[in-house]
C-alpha cells in the first residue's frame, strides 16, 4: 500500500526565529553558500598557493560539485513547491490506477521535468507529500536524472550511436529504476523507510487558513534548509575522496572486462559529476575502459553518488539508503559485464 500522505507541514508563526525554525537555518545556510562561491569567483588565484597541492585540489574539487550543483537544486526545489501547493489535485487522476503502469509513467516523469539528480530529491519530496508511495517516488528519482531530454541529448553528442552506449543508458536506467519501485513497493512498511522528521512533515496537518504564496514561502524555506547543508556536506565529501583516491591505477584495470565494471562504478560515486554533463567527463576514458564499464559508470553515477546520498539521507533511513545502493549496484553491474560479453 502506497503511503497517503498529506500535502504540506504545519509551519512555526510569522516571524518565528527561534533555533528551530527554517528560516533562521535557510539564512546561515545560504550565507555559506554565499561566502563558498563569492570566495571562489572574486579571491586572486593565488590566495591557497600556502596550501599543499591535496588542500588546493581538495577546495576547487569540492566547490565545483557544489557550484555545479546548485542551480539544479534550486530548480527542483521551485518544481516540488509548484507540486506539492500549486498543482490541482485533478492532475493526480491523471496517473494510471495500476501500480506497475503508474510507476512506468512516474519513470518517463523527468522527460517534462529536465532535472539533474540533485533537484529530483526535493521534487520526490514534494510528490510523497502529494499521496505517492516510496516506490514510486523510488522509480521517479532513479529513472529521471537519466531519462530526460537533456541528459540524452549530451550522451547522444558525446558517444552517438557507437558501441550502444547511449540506447543501452536508457533501457538501463528505465528497467533499474522499475525494478526498484517494484521491490521497494512490496516493503510491510513503507513509512519506516523514512526519516522520523520526513514522515512527521508528510503527516502534519498544514494551516487551512494560510494562502497558497505563504505555503509557498514556508516550503521554500524548509526544503532550502533541509537541502543545501546536505548538499553541501556530500560535496566537501566527494571532494576529500576525489583528492584521496589515486587515478593511476583505474587506468591500468581499464582493459579488464570484469574489473574495470567495478572501477568505473566507483568512480562514478566518488566524482559526484551532474548527470546532464557526465558523458563528456567519461568520454576521456573510454578509449581505455570497455563499453561495459562506461554505460555502468552513466547509469549508476546518475543514480547513486557520494552527494546524491547525503540529499537522500534528508528524507530516507540509512538502511534503505544501504539497501537502494545496493541494488541499484548489482543491477548495474549485471548491465556492464553483460555489454562486455556481448562487445
Amino acid at each position: 500500500m502506497p503511503l497517503q500522505l498529506a500535502i504540506s507541514e504545519q509551519r512555526p508563526a510569522r516571524g518565528d526565529r527561534r533555533p528551530g525554525s527554517p528560516w533562521l537555518r535557510i539564512l546561515i545556510g545560504v550565507a555559506v553558500v554565499v561566502a563558498l562561491i563569492g570566495l571562489r569567483l572574486v579571491a586572486e588565484p593565488s590566495w591557497t598557493q600556502w596550501l599543499p597541492t591535496a588542500g588546493r585540489d581538495f577546495i576547487t574539487l569540492s566547490v565545483s560539485v557544489l557550484v555545479e550543483s546548485l542551480p539544479f537544486v534550486f530548480l527542483g526545489i521551485g518544481i516540488s513547491i509548484l507540486v506539492q501547493v500549486w498543482l490541482p489535485d485533478r492532475m493526480w487522476r491523471l496517473l494510471p490506477r495500476n501500480a506497475a503502469l503508474r510507476r512506468v509513467v512516474l519513470s518517463v516523469l523527468g522527460v517534462v521535468f529536465p532535472v539533474c539528480e540533485c533537484g529530483n530529491v526535493p521534487m520526490a519530496r514534494g510528490l510523497m507529500m502529494r499521496g505517492l508511495g516510496v516506490g514510486e517516488a523510488l522509480t521517479f528519482l532513479m529513472a529521471a536524472p537519466i531519462l530526460n531530454p537533456v541528459t540524452i541529448i549530451t550522451t547522444y553528442q558525446a558517444f552517438g550511436f557507437d558501441d550502444g552506449i547511449l540506447l543501452a543508458r536508457i533501457l538501463g536506467a528505465f528497467a533499474i529504476a522499475n525494478l526498484v519501485g517494484w521491490l521497494f513497493s512490496r516493503h510491510p512498511n513503507p513509512s519506516g523507510l523514512l526519516t522520523p522528521q520526513f514522515e512527521a512533515a508528510c503527516h502534519a496537518d498544514h494551516e487551512a487558513d494560510q494562502g497558497r504564496w505563504r505555503r509557498s514561502a514556508d516550503a521554500f524555506a524548509t526544503e532550502t534548509a533541509t537541502m543545501i547543508p546536505a548538499l553541501v556536506a556530500g560535496s566537501f565529501i566527494a571532494g576529500a575522496i576525489q583528492v584521496g583516491v589515486p587515478r593511476d591505477w583505474l587506468v591500468a584495470v581499464g582493459g579488464n572486462p570484469v574489473v574495470s565494471v567495478a572501477v568505473l562504478m566507483a568512480l562514478a560515486f566518488v566524482v559526484s559529476v551532474c548527470s546532464n554533463v557526465d558523458a563528456f567527463f567519461i568520454l576521456s576514458l573510454s578509449a581505455t575502459f570497455a563499453s561495459g564499464g562506461v554505460v555502468a559508470f552513466l547509469i549508476f553515477g546518475a543514480m547513486i553518488d557520494i552527494k546524491m546520498l547525503a540529499l537522500l539521507r534528508t528524507t530516507f533511513t540509512t538502511r534503505t539508503l544501504i539497501l537502494l545502493t545496493a541494488l541499484v549496484g548489482l543491477a548495474t553491474l549485471v548491465i556492464g559485464l553483460g555489454l562486455n560479453l556481448v562487445f
